[in-house]
C-alpha cells in the first residue's frame, strides 16, 4: 500500500489558496462610461445630407445634358433644313436652262458646229463655223404649273338632305332659337 506524504496534502491547499488570492486581486468591476450619441448621429445626418445634395447635383447635370442635347438637335435640325434650302438653290443654279438663259443675257450663242483637236498631233478634226448672233437659240419659257398629284383636284360629294329630315331639324333649331332668350332673361 501506499502511502501519501503529509507534506504533499499541505502544498496542494496552499497552492490553491494562493490562485483563489490572485483571482480575486485580478478581477476589477468595469468603470460604465456613458457612449457618446453626438458623434454618430452627426456622422449619419452628415451622409445623408451629403447623399441628397449628390443625388441634387446628379440631377442638375443630367438635366443640363438633357437641354444642351435638345438645343443641339434643333440647331442640327435647322442646319438640315438650311442645307437642304441652299441645295434647292444650287440645283435651281445649275439648272440647264436657266445657264442658257444667263449665257443668252451676256451675249454667248451656242457653237453652229463644233470642232475637235486631236492632241497627238494636232489636226483639226470636224468643219469649224464660227457662231453668230444671228444663230441663238429659242429658249422655252419654264412651266411653273405644279403636277398633276401635288395639285389635285378637289372632290366634291352631294348628299341630298331628306325633307322630313330637314323639318325635324329646322324644327328643332327653331326650338333652340326660342328657348335661349328664354335662358338668358332667367339667368340675369
Amino acid at each position: 500500500m501506499s502511502t501519501t506524504s503529509p507534506t504533499a496534502r499541505v502544498r496542494v491547499p496552499r497552492i490553491a489558496e494562493h490562485a483563489l488570492e490572485q483571482a480575486r486581486l485580478s478581477v476589477v468591476p468595469r468603470l460604465r462610461r456613458p457612449t457618446p450619441r453626438v458623434p454618430f448621429v452627426s456622422l449619419v445626418v452628415a451622409l445623408l445630407v451629403l447623399g441628397v445634395v449628390g443625388l441634387l447635383m446628379f440631377n442638375t447635370s443630367l438635366q443640363q445634358a438633357s437641354f444642351t442635347a435638345a438645343s443641339l438637335e434643333s440647331r442640327a435640325t435647322q442646319v438640315a433644313a438650311e442645307r437642304q434650302a441652299l441645295e434647292r438653290e444650287l440645283q435651281l443654279l445649275r439648272d440647264p436652262q436657266r445657264v442658257a438663259e444667263r449665257a443668252q443675257k451676256i451675249g454667248m450663242v451656242p457653237a453652229a458646229a463644233p470642232a475637235f483637236l486631236r492632241l497627238e498631233d494636232g489636226t483639226v478634226l470636224g468643219n469649224p463655223v464660227p457662231a453668230r448672233a444671228e444663230d441663238r437659240m429659242a429658249i422655252k419659257e419654264r412651266d411653273v404649273t405644279k403636277p398633276r398629284f401635288l395639285d389635285p383636284e378637289p372632290v366634291v360629294v352631294r348628299v341630298p338632305a331628306s325633307t322630313d329630315r330637314a323639318r325635324r331639324v329646322g324644327t328643332a333649331g327653331e326650338r333652340r332659337a326660342a328657348a335661349a332668350p328664354e335662358r338668358g332673361a332667367s339667368d340675369r
